[in-house]
């Protein structure tokens, strides 16, 4: 599960020792709230439902992937539906792929989603043998998925955003320069990413 409010407002306290910028930025947006997902193969499948489409559009996919699979919390179920039927549910064609990547990695034994490595680049690395789900999606996973407390999205354009207004940037901050930015913070960056979607006012999954 993810970091819970207590974890959450421990490890900003420590940012706002470390960054000055973090005690001002507190006291402005205030903590934010917990962003918990569970753990496992469904949050990945529904991740992968999500990706370029609403919030809104997302949720109907699910709701009629549910229907069609039964028990979506099985990857054998996914893997035994046909192409028309997870096309008539709302995956295209790329999206099926995806799910199937994911379905089979899970099914084998090869994606154990309850024993990913205690090393979050070798998770990561893990995570993003599934088609389809990139460095983002792993990092999101990792972090309000397991809790994993450093894990630090840079790649984010809200992240970059809101840290480029943070510490008073006139231009957004690159990748390359929100990761070594974030380097003093470690290790609470994964509350730093919340907060930075909080102060952007984002909702990410």
């Amino acid at each position: 599960m993810g970091l819970n409010e207590r974890q959450l407002k421990t490890s900003l306290d420590a940012l706002a020792g470390i960054e000055p910028a973090f005690a001002d930025a507190l006291e402005q947006a205030g903590y934010p709230e917990p962003r918990i997902r569970d753990r496992g193969y469904v949050t990945l499948l529904r991740t992968i439902v999500g990706q370029q489409v609403s919030v809104a559009a997302a949720d109907a996919v699910w709701r009629r992937l549910d229907e069609t699979l039964g028990n979506p919390s099985d990857p054998a179920k996914l893997l035994a539906t046909s192409d028309e039927d997870l096309r008539a549910a709302g995956l295209s064609r790329q999206k099926q792929g995806y799910a199937r990547s994911l379905a089979g990695l899970v099914a084998s034994g090869e994606l154990d989603l309850d024993a990913l490595p205690e090393d979050d680049e070798e998770a990561i690395a893990a995570l993003t043998a599934v088609k389809g789900i990139g460095r983002w999606s792993a990092e999101i996973y990792l972090l309000f998925a397991e809790g994993r407390p450093d894990i630090w999205p840079a790649g984010d354009l809200a992240v970059q955003i809101a840290v480029g207004r943070l510490l008073g940037h006139e231009d957004r901050p690159s990748e390359k320069d929100v990761r070594l930015i974030a380097e003093p913070w470690r290790p609470h960056r994964g509350a730093a990413a919340i907060f930075a979607w909080h102060s952007y006012n984002m909702k990410v999954i």
